[in-house]
C-alpha cells in the first residue's frame, strides 16, 4: 500500500479508507481501494501454500496455489462495502474503526467458484454451513471475547457458499491480488457485508450444524426477534445505501447556476432501482439519473442537475436509493444493528453564496440528521 491518498484510520493492524474519488469512477483502482484488517497482515508463501477442504464432505481437498489458478475461473464485478463503514457518524460514538464513507469500492474478482471445489469434496447431504478461515490472527479486542489468539473466519450458510459468483480469487481488476488484499487467495461473497470475503484463506471447512463462535456471536451481529424473543444474527447481507460525492460537505456553490450533484448508490443481493436527491433537508425529492447499467451486486453511480437558489442560503441535500425489492433507505440508524449496517440518509450542508466573504447565513441544523454530524465531512 503506497497510496498517499488513502486515509489511514488505524496503523496497527492497518485499516484504511478510499477518498472520495473513488466514486466517481465504476471500477475502483487497486491502490486507491480500502484495507479492512483485524490482525497483522499475514505473508504467504504461493509456492508452500495450501488451501484445506474438509468436514462434512466425502473427499477432503488439499490444494496448491497453482492448482486453484489452472481450475476454470469465473470473473464477477462486485461491491464491497464494510459492515462499519459511516461509522464515525453515528451518535453517540461507538467503539470500532472510524470510517466515514470510504470504506467502499467496486473491482472486477477473478477466480474460482466455492462452489467447484464443494461439489468437487462431497458435501454431505446434512451439510447446513461453510466455514472460512483465513491465516491472520490475533487477539480480539472487543468485550466479550475468548483468552489468546484466534484466526479471523466467517460462516456461510451452505445455500450462499454454493452460489456460482462466491469465488475464491486471487486476481483483482486484472491483476494478482496485493497482501493487503488477501494474497494468494480470498473469498469475494457478493451481496453479503466486507467481513464475509475473508483474505488470506487457508481452511474451508463444512458443518452439519451453525457454529456459535466469536465471529457468529461476539462480531458482525445484530439484534434480531424470534418468536417475540430479541435473538443474535450474524450479520450478512448489504442494506441499502447511497451516497453524495459531489458536491462536499460545506462546499460553497454560486447562486443561480446549474450544479451537477452526483454520487453512488449499492444493495446487498438487489439492484438499485431509483435514487432520489433533496436539496431542502428531506421536505421535497427529486429523481436522480442513474448512470450505470444495472448490476445485482455491483453500485450505481447517479447525477442530478441542480439550479441552486437565487439567493444567499444554506442549503441540506439528501439522497436515497431504492433497491428492486422495494427496500429504502431510512431516514434513522437502526439501533439492532449497534455500530454496523449504518445506511440511514446522511446530511450534506451546502453554502450558496455569491463571495467567499461571509453573508450571515444562517448555518445552523435544520434536523436532528444534520446534527448527528458533529462538524464531520461527508468522504
Amino acid at each position: 500500500m503506497d497510496s498517499a491518498a488513502l486515509i489511514v484510520r488505524e496503523k496497527e493492524p492497518l485499516n484504511v479508507e478510499s477518498p472520495a474519488c473513488v466514486l466517481d469512477s465504476f471500477l475502483t483502482p487497486n491502490d486507491l481501494f480500502f484495507i479492512r484488517n483485524h490482525f497483522p497482515i499475514p505473508r504467504l508463501n504461493p509456492e508452500s501454500y495450501r488451501l484445506r477442504v474438509d468436514g462434512a464432505v466425502a473427499d477432503p481437498l488439499r490444494i496448491s496455489y497453482e492448482e486453484l489458478r489452472a481450475m476454470p475461473s469465473r470473473t464477477s464485478t462486485v461491491t464491497l462495502e464494510c459492515a462499519g463503514n459511516g461509522r464515525s457518524f453515528l451518535q453517540p460514538r461507538k467503539s470500532g474503526v472510524p470510517w466515514e464513507l470510504g470504506a467502499i469500492g467496486t473491482a472486477e474478482w477473478t477466480g474460482v467458484p466455492l462452489a467447484h471445489l464443494l461439489r468437487r469434496a462431497g458435501v454431505d447431504d446434512g451439510a447446513v454451513a461453510v466455514f472460512v478461515e483465513g491465516a491472520d490472527r490475533g487477539e480480539p479486542t472487543n468485550d466479550p471475547k475468548p483468552d489468546g489468539e484466534i484466526a479471523f473466519a466467517r460462516t456461510l450458510p451452505i445455500e450462499k457458499a454454493q452460489e456460482p459468483d462466491v469465488l475464491l480469487a486471487y486476481r483483482m481488476n486484472a491483476r494478482d491480488l496485493t497482501p493487503e488484499h488477501g494474497f494468494p487467495v480470498r473469498a469475494i461473497v457478493p451481496g453479503y457485508y466486507g467481513m464475509a470475503s475473508v483474505k488470506w484463506i487457508t481452511h474451508i471447512e463444512v458443518l452439519r450444524e451453525w457454529p456459535r463462535g466469536y465471529w457468529e456471536t461476539s462480531e458482525y451481529s445484530y439484534w434480531d426477534a424470534a418468536e417475540g424473543r430479541p435473538i443474535v444474527r450474524p450479520l450478512d447481507k448489504i442494506r441499502v445505501k447511497s451516497a453524495i460525492v459531489r458536491p462536499r460537505m460545506h462546499e460553497i456553490v454560486r447562486p443561480n447556476m446549474g450544479y451537477r450533484v452526483t454520487g453512488a448508490a449499492w444493495s446487498g443481493t438487489s439492484e438499485i432501482a431509483k435514487v432520489e436527491l433533496s436539496v431542502d433537508g428531506g421536505e421535497t425529492w427529486n429523481v436522480a439519473r442513474l448512470l450505470d447499467a444495472s448490476r445485482r451486486y455491483a453500485w450505481r453511480r447517479w447525477e442530478y442537475e441542480w439550479r441552486t437558489p437565487a439567493q444567499s442560503r444554506m442549503c441540506v441535500l439528501l439522497s436515497r436509493a431504492r433497491d428492486s425489492t422495494g427496500a429504502t433507505q431510512p431516514d434513522h440508524h437502526d439501533a439492532n444493528y449497534g455500530s454496523y449496517a449504518i445506511n440511514y440518509t446522511l446530511p450534506v450542508e451546502v453554502f450558496v453564496r455569491s463571495s467567499m466573504r461571509s453573508s450571515g447565513i444562517r448555518t445552523e441544523s435544520i434536523s436532528g440528521r444534520v446534527e448527528n454530524l458533529v462538524g464531520e465531512t461527508l468522504l
